[in-house]
């Protein structure tokens, strides 16, 4: 079998596997932070303080990964440095009440446009097409070799 046969991934297909991959690890390190004896947990003030009226358990009582609503709310309790200071920055003139009604997808929204800018994010699903690329090539030549 030649190399130039190797399977190729649609942008559709790596679109939903660097998805997957980022909600993955927020998730991951979402549960990290809320760990009240991580080292890296920032708890320092940063930035405007903006009051916090919930906690880990709580949060998971109400079955965030159901119901959008409270995924905002823990998400932006469990922000740090940079990312906490432009939350309080962005909550402060509305009030964190009302800052903590928007959707979602307006959340991931507002982090995407502050932090992975389309050009970026453009050159980490390249990086990552050539990688799986390289190394079904690399599997093919291997089963090649062998035979």
């Amino acid at each position: 079998m030649s190399t130039s046969e190797a399977p190729t991934m649609t942008q559709a297909a790596i679109k939903k596997l660097v998805a997957d991959s980022v909600t993955l690890a927020l998730e991951v390190q979402a549960a990290t932070i809320a760990n009240t004896s991580n080292p890296n947990r920032n708890t320092g003030p940063t930035g405007t303080p903006v009051a916090k009226t919930r906690n880990y358990k709580e949060f998971i009582s109400y079955q965030p990964f159901y119901f959008n609503e409270n995924k905002v709310t823990f998400a932006t309790g469990t922000l740090t440095e940079d990312a906490l200071s432009w939350w309080n920055a962005y909550a402060q003139p509305m009030g964190v009440d009302q800052a903590n009604q928007i959707t979602w997808t307006e959340l991931k929204r507002l982090l995407t446009n502050k932090y992975c800018p389309r050009t970026e994010v453009r050159k980490m699903e390249e990086e990552l097409y050539n990688l799986t690329l390289r190394e079904m090539i690399l599997n093919l030549t291997l089963e090649d070799s062998k035979s």
